[in-house]
C-alpha cells in the first residue's frame, strides 16, 4: 500500500516514494509477545527461533522481536518508543482489528485524527502499538502553511464496527494484505536533536507541530515519524523496547545523499550521531541512541 504523492522532491529532501520498513524490538518473553502480534495485531510469524521471531503478512517482514532478558527494563527517563503504528488498508479492516483487540486484548484510547482512524494499545511489555487506516488523501485538511492538519478526536467506535460487518461480524484471525508500517513514533529527549538528525541529516519534511510533539515525513504523507516530549524523557535509550527501524528510500543514491547529509550535520552541530556502513545501505545512531537502518527498495 503505497498513499506517498509522486511528486519530486528537493534535493535536500527524501524521494517521495520514501516509506517505513521493518520495526524491531527488544524484548523478555519471546513467546508471549509473538502471541499478541499474531493473535491481536493479526501479523504472521515468517520465521522463528529461540531468540528471535519475524512477523508480517504476505510473506513480507514487518516486525523483529528480538529476545534479550539480561538487558535491563527501560528507565523511567529513557528515551524510546512511543508506537509502532500498523497501517491497515481500509475502514473494514480496522473493523476487523477492533473485533481483534475488543476479544483478545485491551483497547486503549481509540481516536480519530482527521487524516486517519485509529486504535491504540500496548504489547505485552508496555510497547505502544497503533492500527490504524487512513482516510483518501483528497480528504485530508491542509493548514494555511500548506502543512496537513491533524487533530485527536472520539473514534466512531460504532462506525468502524459496523465496517467489519458490526456485532454480527466474527474474527478475523489475519491483518490483510496490504498491511505495513505506516509510521513510528518516538519519545526523545530534545526535539531540536530529532530535527537535526531526521529533517537536515535524513531528510525528512517537517510537517504539523504541536506543544512538544513533531511530525515529519516524505512525499507528503501525514507523518512518517512522530517524536514528542510530553513525558520528560532526558537519557538515551538504553534499556528494552526500540531496536532500530527501517527508512527505506527507493535506490542506492538516496541512501548516498542521506549519507552526506549526515555528514554535514555532524560537522556542523554538536548533536552526536553515528553513521555506519551496511552491505545493504546505512545504520544510523541517534542522538537517543535510537538505531535507524536507511536501505534501498529491494536491498
Amino acid at each position: 500500500m503505497n498513499t506517498d504523492a509522486s511528486r519530486d522532491a528537493p534535493d535536500d529532501r527524501l524521494p517521495a516514494g520514501t516509506r517505513i520498513g521493518r520495526a524491531a524490538l527488544r524484548i523478555v518473553d519471546l513467546d508471549e509477545t509473538t502471541a499478541f502480534y499474531r493473535d491481536v495485531v493479526g501479523l504472521g510469524v515468517l520465521d522463528r527461533d529461540g531468540d528471535r521471531a519475524v512477523l508480517g503478512v504476505d510473506g513480507t517482514p514487518l516486525l523483529v522481536l528480538e529476545r534479550d532478558p539480561d538487558r535491563p527494563d527501560r528507565g523511567r527517563t529513557d528515551a524510546g518508543l512511543f508506537h509502532t503504528a500498523f497501517r491497515v488498508p481500509s475502514r473494514a479492516a480496522l473493523g476487523e482489528a477492533l473485533v481483534r483487540v475488543r476479544d483478545r486484548w485491551r483497547l486503549d484510547g481509540p481516536s480519530d485524527h482527521l487524516v486517519s482512524e485509529a486504535l491504540y494499545l500496548d504489547d505485552p511489555e508496555g510497547n505502544g502499538v497503533e492500527i490504524y487506516r487512513d482516510r483518501p488523501r483528497e480528504e485530508w485538511p491542509v493548514a494555511d502553511d500548506g502543512t496537513v492538519r491533524m487533530a485527536t478526536e472520539p473514534l466512531d467506535v460504532q462506525g468502524v464496527a459496523a465496517a467489519a460487518g458490526g456485532a454480527s461480524a466474527g474474527l478475523v484471525d489475519d491483518a490483510p494484505s496490504g498491511t505495513d508500517v505506516g509510521h513510528v513514533h518516538l519519545e526523545v529527549t530534545s526535539l531540536s536533536a530529532f530535527e537535526a538528525v531526521y529533517v537536515d541529516g535524513i531528510g525528512f519534511e517537517v510537517g504539523m507541530t504541536g506543544p512538544n510533539v513533531r511530525f515529519v515525513a516524505a512525499g507528503g504523507y501525514h507523518h512518517h515519524l512522530g517524536a514528542n516530549t510530553w513525558r520528560g524523557r532526558t537519557t538515551p535509550a538504553a534499556g528494552r523496547g526500540i531496536a532500530w527501524f527501517e527508512v527505506v528510500v527507493p535506490d542506492a543514491a538516496a541512501v548516498e545523499a542521506v549519507r552526506d547529509r549526515l555528514d554535514a550535520v555532524a560537522a556542523d552541530t554538536d548533536v552526536d550521531v553515528g553513521v555506519e556502513v551496511r552491505e545493504d545501505g546505512i545504520a544510523i545512531t541517534d542522538d537517543d541512541g535510537i538505531e535507524v537502518h536507511v536501505r534501498p527498495e529491494f536491498a
